[in-house]
């Protein structure tokens, strides 16, 4: 009988940061060129070619599409040298290809690793998503709620007005009625174009962003991420998936999702322990973008580990 390796989630840690600066670096070449495609292919390339050093036996959960996507991360991809632990990886490679193509804030290279099993094999849907930060007792916030009585009972449990409350939402015409309800309690809403993986690890940091909480409606994959990252920083995520046809429901079939009404919770989504890492590509408000001087190239990096709730800002320089 062999023994399956475990998880040492430590020695992991820094080899996924190198996967998360390496796609970054990659990207940033493309930073401003107004090429989504160029810019996270670019990401993908250097972040599978970095995962396939890694002693793991990888395999991507949530990642870049279905098989028949490839050159792409797609789902089910076997990824790492096939040495190591077996291990669920969730990754997007470049969060906010808009945002790096435009040369806007808050674009991410994203990648987490959790032993096999235990992170939820999000179908590429939508995902209805709720979050706020730590220090909250559960359902705080729920998603029976209406989102103005979301914003007054956050304002409760904080302890102060609702108009001193901040809500991130993604800009999108589905989220209109949404957001005049919000506004109605006189609470602030930040609008982002992208990256709402970034959207709800403010809510983590609310001290440092200015953000309590994150509502509506975007990718479930990244929904996952999002959940591993709180996993680690502290806070609570709900989702709930969202079908538009029977071809996203026959997704979710696949995956093996059989409630389709289900809300999730973050330790639904993430069950054990997991370690996420995102390096900043564009300057944002949660790290760093990459930052080119003569002779050298810096990379700034959030390196996290639910086992000990470590959260780690890593600076590095290498030289070009």
């Amino acid at each position: 009988m062999t023994t399956q390796p475990e998880f040492h989630d430590r020695m992991l840690s820094l080899g996924l940061a190198r996967v998360s600066e390496a796609a970054a670096l990659a990207s940033a070449r493309l930073v401003g060129r107004g090429d989504e495609k160029a810019a996270d292919q670019a990401a993908v390339d250097a972040m599978r070619n970095q995962l396939n050093m890694l002693d793991i036996k990888g395999r991507v959960v949530i990642g870049e599409g279905e098989r028949d996507e490839a050159p792409m991360l797609f789902i089910g991809e076997e990824v790492g040298n096939g040495t190591g632990p077996e291990v669920d990886i969730a990754l997007d490679p470049l969060e906010g290809t808009t945002l790096t193509a435009k040369d806007f804030p808050n674009a991410l290279t994203v990648i987490a690793m959790a032993p096999r099993g235990t992170m939820l094999h999000a179908p590429d849907v939508y995902m209805d998503k709720l979050a706020i930060g730590p220090g909250y007792a559960p359902d705080t916030v729920t998603m029976d709620m209406s989102p103005s009585e979301r914003v007054r009972a956050l304002a409760r449990a904080k302890g102060c007005d609702p108009s001193d409350i901040s809500v991130c939402v993604l800009e999108r015409p589905r989220h209109e009625e949404m957001i005049a309800d919000l506004r109605s309690t006189g609470a602030a809403i930040r609008l982002i174009m992208d990256g709402d993986v970034a959207g709800v690890i403010h809510c983590a940091e609310p001290d440092m962003t200015g953000i309590d909480m994150y509502m509506g409606s975007g990718g479930a994959p990244e929904g996952v991420l999002a959940a591993a990252a709180l996993k680690c920083m502290g806070g609570q995520i709900y989702g709930r998936l969202l079908f538009r046809n029977k071809d996203e429901v026959g997704r979710a079939e696949r995956a093996g999702i059989t409630d389709l009404d289900r809300i999730y919770t973050r330790d639904e989504m993430v069950r054990g322990d997991v370690i996420f890492a995102a390096t900043g590509v564009t300057d944002g408000s949660i790290v760093r973008g990459i930052r080119t001087d003569p002779g050298w190239v810096t990379t700034d990096t959030l390196l996290m580990r639910s086992k000990t709730g470590s959260v780690r800002r890593m600076s590095y320089k290498t030289p070009v």
